[in-house]
């Protein structure tokens, strides 16, 4: 339906064109001339709507057949040209159309119209003789896939340089195009790498020949490199020297096998035994473990005894010391019945006692201390006579005590005897008590005997003098 409508539209343009309207209608005249308006008016009604009805089908089948001669259908794997009319494309104006997929309608005798096959086109593609890198000549057989574009701008390139011309022509441009530049990427190769990697090779080849292509308007999908020989015997030799590489290689790999199988059996081996020492070591270390577990439930066993124990014997010492302590209460209430309150009571006792002569002695102290003081007050008082009454006081029971070996004698005159030369021990009486005279005059400034005789003339000299008392008897 969309076709029939866009179809109808291009013919309502074409009969817009001065010179189909012209053509129709001289056409039509032609035709209904033999029909004017007074033979009709002359004709039976029956007649006339017969002819009215062959005039509208003989319209309707000239149009069918007008529009079947300039109406185009193109398939999907082909694009079509309407040439001769000019439109803008870009910048510029260009005298053709192209309609790919779908329908349109030729403007008579201002278009033409020309057909282009999209369809893929094998080519095989041989090079005899082409020189390698490093100068070995190498023939090269290939299949290459080519194509019409069906999109522009590439399609603008096609059609300007093979637009009607046939496809045996495109494929022989394509031929020499992809052989020219086999042999240019040939010639960046040496026979090892062409031969070793043809993927590689045909990229190559490709990225060439892309551009060239292009250049013509055509597109290389695939190409694929088939067979590589050469005139020379280079790719044989260098076959047999591959081949014995790889005789030499499998047999390496072979001993390397070989080694990597006792390798790996000497592995085996070695991790069966280190598996057996693990299992080994594991069985111990369960041993162990059961060990340590029976030895700690032992310990276990004789903690809770020995525990068991400690808390019998705690409770034995716990009763022991309660017992103790009230053992320790009636002894202490013994002794506090027995011996502390008697001992308090005899604290007592000699506190009071103790108290009692202390007053004593300080009544004494303090009397001794006044006689003292007075005695002091005395003495400081009479100057050297009161040294002298007390020296003579203290000197007295000394005198006794020298004098005791001659018993009551009485001394009525002193008189001094040399000693003789002999030591002090053997010195006589009289030699002794005259050091001592003279030791008590060093010692104090009192001359002893001096201090006698002034006494003794005193008394001789007063007629009521008394008689000097008698030196006290030493006792016995």
């Amino acid at each position: 339906m969309t076709a029939l409508i866009t179809s109808t539209t291009e013919l309502g343009n074409a009969l817009a064109s001065n010179v189909f309207t012209s053509t129709l209608q001289t056409t039509m005249d032609s035709l209904l001339l033999p029909l004017s308006a007074p033979s009709l008016l002359a004709a039976a009604p029956v007649e006339a709507i017969a002819a009215l009805g062959g005039i509208a089908l003989l319209a309707v089948v000239t149009i069918i057949l007008v529009v079947r001669n300039l109406l185009y259908v193109c398939g999907p794997n082909e694009v079509l040209v309407f040439s001769g009319r000019p439109r803008s494309a870009g910048e510029g104006l260009i005298g053709y159309r192209v309609i790919r997929g779908g329908s349109a309608l030729r403007i008579p005798l201002l278009e033409t119209v020309d057909r282009m096959d999209l369809t893929n086109m094998n080519i095989e593609v041989k090079v005899q003789g082409a020189y390698s890198l490093g100068g070995i000549p190498l023939n090269i057989q290939g299949i290459a896939n080519i194509k019409v574009p069906g999109e522009e701008p590439l399609l603008n390139n096609t059609l300007e340089r093979f637009l009607g011309r046939s496809r045996e022509e495109i494929m022989k441009a394509a031929r020499e195009t992809l052989e020219g530049n086999l042999r240019g990427v040939l010639s960046t190769m040496t026979p090892e790498e062409v031969n070793r990697d043809k993927n590689t090779f045909a990229q190559n080849l490709i990225k060439e020949a892309g551009e060239d292509m292009r250049q013509l308007g055509l597109v290389l999908d695939t190409l694929n490199i088939q067979n590589i020989t050469d005139d020379v015997g280079y790719l044989d030799a260098i076959g047999r020297a591959r081949s014995a590489q790889i005789r030499r290689d499998a047999q390496v790999a072979e001993a390397e096998t070989k080694a990597a199988a006792a390798k790996q059996k000497w592995l085996n081996h070695m991790n069966a035994e280190l598996a057996k020492l693990e299992s080994q070591k594991k069985i111990a270390r369960k041993e162990n473990e059961q060990r340590i577990a029976d030895a700690q439930s032992r310990r276990s066993a004789m903690i809770a005894a020995e525990r068991a124990e400690v808390q019998a014997l705690k409770a034995q010492a716990t009763a022991e010391v309660a017992m103790q302590e009230a053992r320790i209460g009636q002894v202490q209430r013994k002794l506090q019945a027995d011996v502390i309150q008697p001992a308090e009571a005899a604290c007592r006792a000699a506190e009071e006692q103790a108290k009692g002569d202390a007053a004593r002695i300080i009544e004494q102290g303090t009397a001794t201390a006044t006689a003292l003081t007075r005695l002091a007050e005395s003495y400081n008082q009479s100057g050297g006579t009161g040294r002298d009454a007390l020296l003579m006081q203290k000197l007295v029971p000394l005198l006794h005590t020298v004098s005791g070996t001659i018993g009551s004698l009485e001394v009525n005159r002193l008189t001094v005897i040399p000693g003789g030369r002999g030591g002090a021990g053997d010195a006589p009486l009289g030699a002794k008590l005259i050091d001592l005279g003279e030791q008590i005059r060093v010692a104090t400034g009192v001359d002893l005997p001096k201090l006698m005789q002034d006494r003794l003339g005193s008394a001789g000299a007063s007629p009521d003098a008394k008689k000097p008392p008698p030196l006290p008897r030493r006792p016995a």
